[in-house]
C-alpha cells in the first residue's frame, strides 16, 4: 500500500513527504516510552526516510524527462502550427478553389476561392461540415444558373450521385455567364479532395469559335443553297422559317418581303395562291397537318400543278432538331415528256397489237400448213414406201435366181439406189415427226453397250472400204434415254464422220460427265471452220460440194440436232480444220440398273426354211407389195397364203380349216379392220400364232401395241434380213 497517490503531481507528492518525515520525526522526539520498541520504530523511520530520499531523486528524474518531453512536444506543436501555416499558405496562393474531406466526408479545410463565386455560401464553410450540407448549400445558392428543364432538388441528387465515383469532372454554369470546373480525386487513405477551376474564358472562346464556325458554315450552307437548281427552305420546330434560296421564291412567286426569318409555315403556305392544285400524293390540309405534327415526321412527297405551265414535285422531311427541310423540283419537262412517252407508248402498243394480230394469223397460217406439211410428208413417204417396198423385194428375189456377175452388178447397183431413197424418205419421216407435237417418247433405262455392238457390226464393213480406222470404245454406261432415236442419232454421227473422212480413223466412246455420260464421236475428217459449224445443222445443208447424192442430202445432222433438242441431250461440237472434229451429246445417267437385255438365238439360213414347210398367212391390200413379198418367201421355201384385206383373209381361214405357222399382216388395210384387230381375231378363232405387223407407220402407239400383243414390227421399206429373222422364229418354234 502506498503512502501517497501516484496519480498526483510532483510539488503534491513532495509535500506529502514532508509531512510525514516530520510527524515522524515529532514522534520518535517526544515518545513517552524508552523501550526497544521506539528504536525500532526509529529504525523504521530511517529508512523509511532513506526510501522516500530514493523516491524523491527518481521523482526529480522523472520531472527532468517531462520537462523536457513538454519540450519536444512544444517543438512539435510549433513545427505542426508551421507546417499547418505553410500549407495553408500553400493551398491559398493555389490560383484554384480547393477543398479537403476526411474519409467520412468531413470538411478538414478549404481555401478562400473554393465556393467563393458563391458568396451566399461561402461564409458556411467551415472545417466539419459534412458534404452532404455542402452540397445543399451549394444548390441553394442563388449564384447557380441551371438549365430551364432542370431544378435545385434534381442538381443535388446528380451532384452526390457524381460523388460517389472516383473520379469525378464536370461543369457548373453560374450567374452572369460564369463558369466552373469541379473535378473530385481520392486521397489514399479515402478523404476527398475537390477543385473549382475558372473556365469562363475558355468558354467565351469556345463559344467565339463555335459562333465563327456556324457563322462560316452558314455562309457555305447559303452558297451550296443558291447553287442548287431546286427551291429550298428551312424550317424551325416551331415550323418557323429559318433558311432559304432564291429558287424557292422564283418557282413558287412568293414575294421577297414575306420570305424572312420567322416567317412562319402558315403563313407561307397560305401565299400560295389556288393557281396550284396539288395533283399526286397529298392535299394542302394533309400537308399542314404534317408540318405542324409534334411526333417524329415521315417524309412527305406529292406534286403540285400550277395551270398547264408548271408541275412542282414537294418533298419534305424531318431534321434531327424536330425541324423540318422542304424542297421544290421543276419536273415540267420530264411531266411533259413522260406524257409524250405514254402517247407514243399507246400509239406502239396499238400497233404492235396489231402486229401481233397480224403475226397471230401468220402463224396460224405456218402451223397449218407445217401441220399439212408434215401430213403430207407422212402420207407422200407412207405411199412411197409401199412401192419401194415392192421393188426392193422383187429385186431380193431376183438376186437368189440370178448368177451372172454383170446382171448381180446391175442389180446391187439398183439395191443400192433404192436404199438411198429409202434413207431419203426415212429421213423426211424423222424429220416430221420430230416438228410434230404430239411426238412422245420411250424413256427408259438402256446400256450404251446395246448401242455401240450393233453399230460396230455394221458399221465397220462401210469404214473398211473407204480404209479408215473404225474404233468403237466399249461402255458400261447405263444411260435415260429412247433407246430406238439414241441408236439413230449414233448412228447418223458415225455415218457422217465415216462418209466425209478420206484417211486416218473414227473412234466413238462415252465418258462420264458429273450425272450424265458424254458420248463422243471423233474424226480426223477436214474439220469445219468455226463460221460453218452453225449452218450444218441445216436441212440439205452440205459442206463439201463434191460429195454424191449416194453420200445423203444432208438431212442426218439436222435429225440429230432435233433428236437431241426434243430428248433434252445437250449436243456439242468441237472442230478444227485440218484436224477433224468431234461431235458430243450429254445423256443422264440412269438411276435404275434394270435393263430389258434382248436373248439373240441363233439364225438359219435360207436352206432351213426350204425344209421347214412353213404356211405363212400374207394380208397386204397393195398388190406389188403383197407380190414381191409372196415371190421372196417363196423363194426361201415358205407356202404363202395371199389375201388383200381382213374380210377375205378370215373367210379363207373359215373355208381351208387349216391354221398357218405365221401371220404376215399389213397395218393398213383399207375399209375394215386393220392389222392389229386383224391379228386379235385370228389368234382369237385360231388360237396363239407367230405374228408379224408391216407397216410405214412409225408411231409410239403401233410400237406399244405390237409389244404388248408379243409381236414383231416390220418396217416399210421392208428389210430382207428382218423378214427372214422372223420366218426362222416361227420355223423354230413350228419345229418345236
Amino acid at each position: 500500500m502506498s503512502l501517497i497517490n501516484p496519480s498526483d503531481s510532483l510539488e503534491r507528492q513532495n509535500e506529502k513527504l514532508l509531512k510525514i518525515t516530520d510527524s515522524l520525526m515529532r514522534r520518535v522526539e517526544y515518545g513517552t516510552s524508552q523501550s526497544g520498541a521506539a528504536y525500532a520504530q526509529f529504525e523504521r523511520a530511517a529508512l523509511l526516510e532513506k526510501r522516500v530520499r530514493e523516491r524523491t531523486l527518481e521523482l526529480e528524474s522523472t520531472l527532468d524527462l517531462l520537462h523536457d518531453a513538454n519540450a519536444q512536444l512544444a517543438s512539435a506543436n510549433a513545427e505542426t502550427e508551421a507546417a499547418r501555416r505553410n500549407l495553408a499558405d500553400a493551398i491559398e496562393t493555389i490560383s484554384e478553389g480547393f477543398a479537403l474531406f476526411d474519409p467520412d466526408d468531413f470538411l478538414v479545410m478549404c481555401n478562400s476561392r473554393f465556393c467563393r463565386d458563391f458568396r451566399d455560401t461561402a461564409d458556411d464553410l467551415q472545417p466539419g461540415l459534412p458534404f452532404d450540407d455542402y452540397v445543399d448549400r451549394v444548390s441553394r445558392s442563388a449564384y447557380l444558373h441551371l438549365p430551364d428543364m432542370e431544378d435545385r432538388r434534381t442538381w443535388a441528387k446528380l451532384r452526390r450521385r457524381r460523388h460517389e465515383d472516383r473520379r469525378v469532372m464536370f461543369n457548373v454554369q453560374l450567374k452572369h455567364d460564369r463558369w466552373l470546373q469541379v473535378s473530385e480525386h481520392r486521397t489514399a487513405n479515402g478523404g476527398t479532395v475537390i477543385l473549382q477551376t475558372d473556365i469562363t474564358d475558355i468558354m467565351r472562346v469556345e463559344r467565339q469559335e463555335q459562333a465563327k464556325l456556324r457563322d462560316k458554315q452558314t455562309r457555305m450552307i447559303r452558297a451550296t443553297l443558291d447553287h442548287l437548281n431546286q427551291g429550298v427552305c428551312i424550317f424551325d420546330e416551331n415550323a418557323q422559317l429559318v433558311g432559304w434560296n432564291s429558287k424557292l421564291g422564283s418557282l413558287l412567286s412568293i414575294p421577297a418581303r414575306r420570305l424572312r426569318i420567322g416567317a412562319s409555315f402558315i403563313g407561307l403556305l397560305d401565299d400560295l395562291d389556288d393557281a396550284f392544285q396539288f395533283t399526286r400524293g397529298i392535299d394542302r390540309a394533309a400537308f399542314r397537318r404534317w408540318a405542324l405534327a409534334d411526333g417524329l415526321r415521315q417524309p412527305v412527297s406529292f406534286e403540285v400543278q400550277r395551270g398547264d405551265s408548271l408541275i412542282l414535285h414537294i418533298f419534305g422531311r424531318a431534321m434531327p432538331d424536330r425541324g423540318f427541310v422542304i424542297s421544290c423540283t421543276d419536273v415540267t419537262a420530264e411531266r411533259e415528256a413522260a406524257k409524250r412517252l405514254y402517247e407514243l407508248n399507246e400509239i406502239l402498243e396499238q400497233r404492235v397489237m396489231e402486229r401481233t394480230l397480224e403475226l397471230e394469223d401468220a402463224l396460224s397460217a405456218a402451223e397449218r400448213a407445217n401441220a399439212s406439211k408434215s401430213r403430207f410428208v407422212a402420207a407422200a413417204s407412207h405411199d412411197l414406201l409401199q412401192p419401194l417396198s415392192a421393188a426392193k423385194l422383187f429385186i431380193a428375189a431376183l438376186s437368189d435366181q440370178i448368177d451372172t456377175p454383170n446382171e448381180q452388178a446391175v442389180l446391187s447397183k439398183a439395191e443400192t439406189a433404192l436404199g438411198a431413197a429409202e434413207q431419203i424418205i426415212d429421213a423426211l419421216l424423222n424429220i416430221s415427226k420430230l416438228e410434230s407435237d404430239g411426238l412422245s417418247f420411250d424413256i427408259r433405262p438402256v446400256a450404251l453397250r446395246e448401242i455401240f455392238d450393233p453399230l460396230r457390226d455394221e458399221m465397220e464393213m462401210m469404214a473398211a472400204q473407204k480404209g479408215l480406222s473404225l474404233r468403237i470404245v466399249d461402255s458400261s454406261h447405263v444411260v435415260e434415254s429412247d433407246p430406238s432415236y439414241l441408236r439413230r442419232i449414233v448412228q447418223n454421227l458415225l455415218t457422217n464422220a465415216i462418209r466425209y473422212t478420206h484417211s486416218g480413223r473414227v473412234v466413238v466412246g462415252a465418258r462420264r460427265n458429273g450425272d450424265s455420260a458424254r458420248i463422243e464421236v471423233w474424226d480426223t475428217g477436214p474439220g469445219i471452220a468455226e463460221a460453218d459449224q452453225n449452218s450444218i445443222f441445216e436441212e440439205f445443208r452440205r459442206l463439201d460440194a463434191k460429195a454424191s447424192d449416194n453420200d445423203g442430202l444432208g438431212l442426218g445432222l439436222a435429225i440429230v440436232e432435233r433428236a437431241c433438242a426434243r430428248l433434252g441431250h445437250p449436243l456439242g461440237l468441237w472442230s478444227e480444220p485440218g484436224r477433224g472434229s468431234c461431235f458430243m451429246l450429254n445423256v443422264p445417267i440412269a438411276r435404275q440398273s434394270a435393263l430389258h437385255r434382248p436373248v439373240k438365238v441363233p439364225g438359219t439360213t435360207s436352206r432351213g426354211l426350204q425344209q421347214s414347210g412353213l404356211i405363212v398367212l400374207l394380208v397386204e391390200n397393195d398388190p406389188q407389195l403383197r407380190r414381191a413379198m409372196s415371190l421372196l418367201i417363196e423363194s426361201w421355201g415358205v407356202s404363202a397364203i395371199e389375201c388383200e384385206d381382213a374380210e377375205s383373209a378370215l373367210d379363207l381361214m373359215e373355208d381351208l380349216q387349216i391354221a398357218p405357222d405365221a401371220l404376215l399382216l399389213d397395218y393398213q388395210l383399207g375399209d375394215g379392220a386393220n392389222g392389229i384387230e386383224l391379228y386379235q381375231e385370228l389368234v382369237r378363232r385360231l388360237g396363239p400364232l407367230p405374228g408379224a405387223i408391216v407397216s410405214a407407220d412409225r408411231s409410239p402407239q403401233l410400237r406399244q401395241d405390237t409389244k404388248r400383243l408379243e409381236i414383231d414390227l416390220l418396217l416399210k421399206p421392208l428389210d430382207r434380213g428382218k423378214l427372214m429373222e422372223f420366218l426362222q422364229a416361227a420355223a423354230r418354234r413350228a419345229a418345236g
